[in-house]
């Protein structure tokens, strides 16, 4: 059968020029006479064209019939080749969006080495758009349908314009305007009668194939090569089934093909995509995105050794590259994970183009028109010896992909649990209302069944079952039909990855370390996805968290540094150093998104270019304001990581960490006052820290950048018992004892250390001995003491008249009048051979804790230190003889940052970067 690509009048959607030699398109065109609609009501109207519409099917058969034969009797048949020597390409709307890209798809055409080729296009860009418009404007009584017409019309003008000439435009501009006269004559009948039919509908979007084929058929054969066009309604033969579906008729179309080739033998054949034919030869389409549909259904006709689909994309991603920037082209997927993808919304084919293919084994490849060099992605057949990568975790799973704007409808009750037929009742309701179910769960106690569908449905399903259970509601054998709203869909596929140990809790283990909440999951038995629900707003960081986690990605941080003194401003410079080797060798994107101090703050979307923070903290830096700084770091959507890093002294920071950590942002610092503040409010905190996913690092608080906490929960955790931990804590008091030798009076010595930076601007905060007391509760804590500061006596170096000075400034100038005190002390230690050292002790045996000034032989460990080191000595039942010793610099604010740093890294580890 035969369809035209310029419609008479009378005819509409149901006459063709391809029912004769298209060499004698123009002068051999059924033209009967022009349709007169007489004036009546909208509804005779329609009644009017439908039936007009059936009279004249009737008559386009007759003189299809006629035409068949004289084809049959005038042109010897050529019988079809099949197989290998057949590729079918596809080029989509935007491949063939102008003149200068048609140009392009030909010079491709022309470039397949292939001995036979098949091309499938589809309308130019927008324009399948623009003509569901028309119908839409014309059936609205919109008389601007003649403007979009002429607007369609123009479009086409200019691109034959440029790209034929001579007979060839000539050709195509006649025909052109045919069809555009004949499209308004049907479209005026559709602005009368106020409604278009189905079939009038099809057949006036799928023209924008029929230009688009017939131009880039004439480019092609202007270029010396042997080509024919294919209306595509010829050939395709579909069954309409229902829910925005077509079943093709392999057997049939078949044939069609055949005869079509015996009549048009050429060795390049452009195909229109999109539309086909019903067995009643009414014209169809295959519904949105069907061009790729086209392909696949030739590919497999002919039998083809491999079917390109030409789009403006790299090939098929890991994820959607507009929520993942990091995204890869992924090089092959198997058929069936081409299909769970794309039925999980992924932009790879349109979901049912994979079938027709795999009955041949033909593989698809996705391929980007822009980018030849591009080699894309294969999608064919997997086979069990040749997974990617040697079989590691991550091979198993190829990509992820999301659905959005759902609802799960949760139906529970004990009354369910079995009893025949409740499943068949639900589901039978929700086809009732023709609500589409996206993912079903249902428990193994069958005391539950959720499902998820499009929100824009949801209310029409809560109210059909609340119709069909209202008996078991009333009664109480189902609890509820409830609606929970704004969900997501997300689904990881991967071939046999759900029957591969370690995918799974992988997976749920990137969820949970993103504070991503799943409220229900989805398992097929053909271990191709895994599907999880969970809250709209969580959906883009639960995809970016999953993706990093199975090293497709960088694990991406969001950081907030609080307190860019000191301590933070040499931690700002340490990882502007260090990105760019996160970057390539441990797999981390450390993304500053602000800075603030007590004053000002920096914030940023994207991240803080760390090479000028000093800069833009003058420039564009604003008033702080905690909260708001918190909620730029933690609540930016494509980043699932987040974590503040406090490098203050400040209290009332620290009593934001609980909340913090509530909130699912990690916490990493070396601030003292959280763990050596109130007990109560530290076992708080510890409890909340160890019951969720959430971390809190603290190995900056004792000792710097020595790993004095990790040594101690090393030796905890193997199961050692501490008995007494002793040490040099504060590295401003080790320099000052280290030096204070000879004839060196101990005030001199103190003036010295602040000149070098190692005390505190008020040097009594160091001398006071509270800061040691304070990395003595931490310690004391750790080791599992319930110990308050205000239970460990202090001796402080500050003389008591000294204590309450107005200035630091006052202090210094009156503490020589105390050296002789201090000497006094020197001189007894030296004559017993020992020295003066400030030290901290938990003793975990009699459980108290002491800080004092305490004398060491000169032999000792803690005699033996030099500047600032600090020194730490763990007594344990394992190390009972000879302690445990951890000495280094424990002052200084690189060190302290490098210890911070340290944490940071930790952390990354932990949310899924190599270590």
């Amino acid at each position: 059968m035969a369809f035209a690509s310029s419609i008479s009048p009378s005819l509409r959607c149901l006459s063709s020029s391809n029912a004769l030699s298209r060499d004698s398109y123009a002068s051999k065109k059924i033209r009967p006479s022009v349709l007169y609609v007489p004036q009546c009501s909208p509804i005779s109207k329609m009644d009017f064209i439908c039936q007009w519409n059936r009279r004249k099917l009737s008559t386009f058969h007759i003189s299809a019939s006629v035409t068949d034969v004289m084809r049959e009797q005038a042109v010897e048949n050529v019988q079809l080749p099949k197989g290998d020597t057949w590729s079918v390409h596809k080029f989509g709307g935007t491949c063939v969006g102008s003149s200068d890209r048609i140009r392009n798809v030909a010079q491709i055409i022309i470039n397949d080495d292939s001995e036979w080729k098949l091309i499938v296009v589809s309308a130019m860009s927008k324009v399948t758009d623009m003509m569901y418009e028309l119908i839409y404007k014309a059936q609205s009584r919109d008389d601007s349908f003649i403007a979009a017409l002429d607007a369609v019309l123009e479009k086409h003008r200019l691109t034959a314009v440029d790209l034929l000439e001579g007979e060839d435009l000539a050709s195509f501009l006649s025909r052109l305007h045919d069809d555009i006269n004949n499209l308004k004559a049907m479209l005026r009948a559709i602005y009368i009668a106020g409604h278009a039919t189905e079939s009038f509908t099809e057949f006036v979007v799928g023209h924008g194939e029929l230009w688009s084929a017939q131009m880039l058929a004439s480019l092609v054969k202007k270029k010396g090569i042997d080509c024919n066009w294919m209306d595509a309604r010829e050939v395709l033969v579909v069954n309409p089934t229902g829910s925005n579906q077509v079943d093709p008729d392999y057997l049939e179309s078949e044939k069609r093909l055949e005869k079509w080739f015996s009549q048009n033998s050429s060795k390049t054949i452009i195909a229109t995509g999109f539309i086909a034919s019903t067995p009643q030869n009414i014209p169809t389409t295959l519904k949105r995105d069907g061009s790729d549909f086209s392909a696949a259904i030739m590919g497999a006709l002919l039998r083809a050794h491999q079917v390109t689909i030409w789009t403006d994309v790299d090939g098929v991603y890991s994820a959607d590259p507009r929520k993942v920037s990091e995204a890869v082209v992924l090089k092959s997927l198997s058929y069936q994970e081409a299909w769970e993808m794309s039925y999980f919304g992924a932009n790879v084919l349109h979901p049912r183009t994979i079938l027709p293919v795999m009955q041949y084994d033909i593989p698809i490849v996705i391929r980007n028109i822009f980018n030849l060099s591009a080699p894309g992605t294969m999608i064919c057949r997997s086979f069990v010896n040749e997974l990617e990568d040697g079989g590691r975790l991550e091979s198993f799973v190829k990509g992820f992909a999301t659905i959005d704007n759902l609802a799960l409808v949760n139906v529970e009750g004990t009354g369910m649990a079995g009893v025949p037929g409740t499943a068949s009742a639900i589901f039978g309701a929700v086809k009732d209302v023709g609500a589409n179910v996206i993912m079903i769960s249902q428990a193994s106690s069958e005391h539950s069944v959720c499902f998820a569908v499009p929100e824009k449905e949801v209310r029409a399903v809560a109210e059909a079952l609340h119709s069909v259970f209202r008996q078991a509601l009333d009664a109480g054998r189902l609890s509820q039909v409830a609606v929970i709203p704004n969900c997501s869909v997300l689904a990881a596929v991967g071939q046999k990855m759900a029957s591969t140990p370690g995918v799974s809790a992988t997976l749920f283990d990137a969820l949970a370390k993103a504070n991503i909440n799943v409220r229900a999951i989805a398992q097929g038995c053909s271990e191709y996805n895994i599907t999880v629900v969970v809250k709209r707003e969580d959906c883009v960081r639960a995809l970016r968290a999953v993706h990093s986690r199975f090293y497709l990605s960088k694990t991406t941080i969001a950081m907030g540094i609080i307190g860019p003194g000191l301590i933070g401003g040499a931690l700002l410079d340490q990882l502007r150093d260090q990105a760019a080797v996160l970057k390539e060798k441990l797999n981390i994107d450390m993304r500053i998104m602000g800075i603030t101090g007590s004053r000002r703050m920096l914030l940023s979307d994207t991240g803080i270019d760390l090479s000028r923070w000093r800069e833009l903290e003058k420039e564009k830096g604003e008033v702080a304001d905690l909260e708001k700084f918190v909620q730029n770091v933690h609540e930016n959507n494509f980043i699932p990581n987040t974590v503040l890093v406090d490098c203050t002294a400040d209290s009332m920071v620290a009593c934001h960490y609980y909340e913090w950590l509530r909130r699912g942002i990690h916490v990493i610092t070396p601030n003292k006052k959280a763990n050596s503040g109130p007990l109560d409010q530290y076992l708080r905190l510890r409890a909340l820290q160890r019951k969720s996913y959430t971390h809190y690092f603290y190995e900056a608080t004792v000792g710097a950048g020595l790993p004095i906490i990790s040594t101690l929960r090393g030796l905890l955790e193997t199961g050692d018992k501490i008995l007494q931990i002793e040490g040099i804590f504060s590295g401003t008091l080790s320099y000052i004892f280290n030096n204070f030798i000879g004839t060196r009076s101990f005030s001199e010595v103190v003036v010295e250390a602040k000149v070098a930076g190692y005390t505190e601007p008020d040097p009594r905060d160091d001398l006071s001995g509270t800061d040691v007391a304070r990395k003595v509760i931490i310690l004391a804590r750790e080791s599992g003491l319930k110990l308050e500061l205000s239970d460990i006596p202090i001796q402080s170096l500050v003389p008591e008249p000294l204590r309450h000075s107005p200035s630091a400034v006052e202090f210094l100038q009156q503490l020589s009048q105390y050296d002789e005190d201090m000497a006094k002390k020197r001189q007894e230690a030296e004559d017993a051979r020992e020295v003066l050292r400030y030290v901290g002790v938990v003793d975990v045996v009699n459980q108290k804790g002491s800080v004092e000034l305490g004398r060491y032989k000169k032999d000792h460990p803690f005699a033996q230190l030099s500047g600032s080191d600090n020194i730490i000595a763990f007594t344990t039942e394992r190390y009972k003889k000879q302690p445990l010793i951890v000495r280094g610099p424990g002052a200084g604010a690189q060190v302290t940052a490098g210890g911070v740093f340290s944490d940071i890294l930790r952390l990354a580890s932990n949310l899924g970067a190599p270590s």
